[in-house]
């Protein structure tokens, strides 16, 4: 699980390391364009909206990918083993 104010703790819930937790934090509603909860446990949740211009985009303490945007932050539990695996992969799908 993330710290969602980036602050360096990090909360480990090992059940839950292989899902790749993620948090967005938006510096503003405006740019959040539609959050969906149902009632429904089995109905897709769904956040969009507008991070903006990339900022900076790199990995905090080896295990999150971090992109920092103007309009917010999107941290992703996923480490740069895992997200090479899954580039060369679909670099391979594509060729």
């Amino acid at each position: 699980m993330l710290n969602p104010k980036g602050s360096g703790v990090r909360v480990i819930d090992v059940a839950r390391a292989k899902e790749h937790g993620f948090s967005v934090e938006m510096k503003s509603k405006e740019y959040v364009r539609r959050v969906s909860v149902s009632d429904n446990p089995r109905d897709a949740v769904i956040f969009e909206g507008f991070l903006g211009e990339i900022e900076e985009m790199g990995m905090v303490e080896e295990v999150i990918l971090e992109i920092r945007a103007a309009n917010g932050t999107l941290r992703i539990d996923l480490s740069e083993e895992e997200l090479r695996k899954a580039l060369a992969r679909k670099k391979k799908d594509t060729t």
